[in-house]
């Protein structure tokens, strides 16, 4: 069956119900077809910007058991940091390069950012101001194979925040943010620690 109004042809399904029959037009169809694979794929917790329980982290649950009977150590920028693993050799001097792997999280524990998830560590060059102020102090008092979980107040964080994106929460201004870092290399220092 079709209907032209305006040059537009608009053309309908016939469903037969028993002895009654039913016109649909193809906007109803299409809406009731959405509508129903929508329910049928589900709530996303990863898109609504939730921790689904398989996002790799850099502690888990045993490690957050140990965490608690660990001491806070509190800088004067006001960084606060408790560490998982020590590590062995150097710490980074400002300006070297180094290769971390991090897992960022809001307070609540919400990951917005993951270099585990990319599979490959972040490479940046500490106290240089290419990371977050929180990150780049954090960073450069940590050793090669250190483990360290950073709270990081808000002024050291991220100033304008950080919107919303498919799987992350939004990082309103000024708030404070959590970090899991381990401290992979320190590329050109990691020569001297195996000689």
């Amino acid at each position: 069956m079709q209907s032209s109004s305006s040059g537009v042809g608009v053309k309908a399904s016939q469903i037969k119900h028993g002895e009654e029959l039913t016109l649909i037009k193809r906007r109803d169809a299409f809406s009731l077809v959405l509508g129903l694979s929508s329910l049928l794929v589900g709530f996303d917790a990863e898109a609504a910007g939730l921790p689904p329980e398989d996002k790799p982290r850099l502690c888990d649950d045993t490690c957050e058991k140990e965490l608690e009977n660990v001491p806070m150590v509190t800088t004067e920028s006001g960084l606060q940091y408790k560490d998982i693993i020590i590590g062995e050799g150097p710490s980074p001097p400002a300006g070297f390069q180094v290769a971390a792997n991090y897992v960022a999280m809001v307070p609540s524990g919400q990951i917005f950012d993951s270099s585990l998830e990319r599979g490959l560590p972040y490479i940046f060059r500490v106290g240089s101001g290419q990371v977050i102020k929180g990150l780049d102090e954090g960073i450069l008092g940590m050793k090669v194979r250190g483990k360290r979980r950073l709270y990081i107040p808000g002024p050291l964080a991220f100033p304008k925040g950080l919107t919303s994106a498919p799987g992350r929460p939004r990082v309103a201004a000024n708030s404070p943010v959590v970090f899991d870092v381990s401290l992979e290399y320190i590329p050109g220092l990691e020569l001297d620690i195996e000689e």
